[in-house]
This record gives structure tokens, C-alpha cells and sequence, in this order.
């Protein structure tokens, strides 16, 4: 469970985050909002790459916020980027095996990297570089680093962004599963609401750095805010 509370976050004269509170459960949960929201603020305040001016964030009755930003990967934190992360030049493996390395899982790493590039689904051989696969094939490269050696937390930053339909589908169905697998709170920023939806019993929704909705992911996407804060009024 993420518990955030008053969570400010200013640039100069602009407010990014303005007093966000709300609970994040245990399973996969959706935060959504228009370009510019604070989606991306929320990941680097959790990621330890942005340091909020107010508010609290207590994971798992851990108070995150107190955690040094290079303590938190071993802690449990996981991200995805927009921009994908892995090594062009390394195998997926050796890629994978990277953010092993910071992790707190003790068993078998070769075991633990196998079964995260298993779970991803990534039908790719392991020794093979990052740069010979497809779109599709990368992300989930991205996915498996994300859940290699029993994360806590894991935030996805827009993992289906430019991906068909039929690729879309399949990271859907994994990242649905990421909790049972490994544990841990998945929470998904993403612009496709098919997706959102597919994966995400809960949705809170962010306009302008304000906690507009939350609640059931149905409920938040036919919500009047919600709704005019994608599409506008006439």
C-alpha cells in the first residue's frame, strides 16, 4: 500500500503537484491524466529524483520520502522510463541482470534473471543484444528489468506508447499479472485507456497537478472531470 499525503511539488512559480493525497492499494493501479498533469513528477518523487516541497509518502509503512534515492532500488523501487533504459550493445540478459544486481532478492541470479524475462513473455534469445529486437520485443526487455529480484513497487511510465494493438494486448496481460508474480504494487501511467482499463482495478486521475478522481478504474473513466479534463468542453 502507497499512502500520499499533501504531496507538493513546485518549479519555480509553477506548481507540479499541488497537495496530492490519495491511497494506492495492493494489484495493478492506473494514474492518468493530460500532458503536463504531474503523472511523471509523481514517478521522480517516488523515484527519489525529485525532492517534493511538502507532503508525506509512506509505502508499505515505509516512510519513502526519509530513504536516500540510490537506497530505494534495493528497498524495492522499479521504473520504466518513456525512454527506454537498456544497453543497446548487451545481451537482454546481461541488461536484466544490471538492475539484479540492486536488488535485495538473494537466490540464484541467472535463475531470478531467466524467470523475470520469462514472465515478460519476451520470446527473444537471452544472449541476444538489445539492438537486433523489435519495438515490441524491447519494451518488454524494459518490463523484465522491472520485475527482476522481487520488487516492492514497480512504476511503468508509458509502456505501451507506440506499440499495435496485438503487442499492446500481450503487455497488458503482464503487467496485469505483476502483482501475483512478484508481490509487488504496480502502478501504470499510460494515455491508452484500453489498456488502463484492461489492466487496473483502480484509477486516480491528475489535471494540472490536482487529484481530480479516484476510485474503480469504470467509475473514474465515465466521471464528468475526467471526462472534460481529456476532451474539454464546448
Amino acid at each position: 500500500m502507497i499512502e500520499v499525503d499533501g504531496l507538493t511539488v513546485r518549479y519555480g512559480g509553477v506548481t507540479s503537484l499541488d497537495a496530492m493525497s490519495l491511497t494506492f492499494e495492493q494489484g495493478t493501479c492506473g494514474l492518468i491524466g493530460p500532458n503536463g498533469a504531474g503523472k511523471t513528477t509523481f514517478f521522480n518523487v517516488l523515484s527519489g529524483f525529485v525532492r517534493p516541497a511538502a507532503g508525506a509518502v509512506r509505502a508499505f509503512g515505509v516512510d519513502l520520502l526519509s530513504m536516500a534515492h540510490y537506497r530505494r532500488a534495493r528497498w524495492g523501487v522499479r521504473r520504466t522510463f518513456q525512454t527506454e533504459q537498456a544497453i543497446e550493445e548487451l545481451s537482454v540478459f546481461d541488461n536484466v541482470a544490471m538492475v539484479h544486481e540492486h536488488s535485495r532478492q538473494g537466490g540464484s541470479r541467472r535463475s531470478d534473471v531467466l524467470d523475470a524475462i520469462a514472465f515478460a513473455g519476451l520470446d527473444a534469445d537471452p544472449e541476444a543484444r538489445v539492438r537486433t529486437l523489435g519495438a515490441g520485443q524491447r519494451r518488454l526487455v524494459e518490463v523484465a528489468r522491472a520485475v527482476v529480484g522481487r520488487p516492492r513497487l514497480v512504476l511503468l511510465d508509458e509502456p505501451a506508447a507506440g506499440l499495435p494493438d496485438e503487442e499492446t494486448s500481450h503487455l497488458a496481460e503482464v503487467i496485469r499479472r505483476i502483482p501475483e508474480h512478484t508481490g509487488a504494487l504496480a502502478i501504470l501511467v499510460d494515455h491508452d485507456m484500453s489498456l488502463v482499463s484492461a489492466c487496473c482495478t483502480t484509477t486516480a486521475v491528475l489535471d494540472f497537478g490536482k487529484l481530480i478522481a479516484s476510485g474503480p478504474t469504470a467509475a473514474v473513466l465515465r466521471d464528468d472531470a475526467v471526462i472534460r479534463a481529456y476532451l474539454g468542453v464546448a
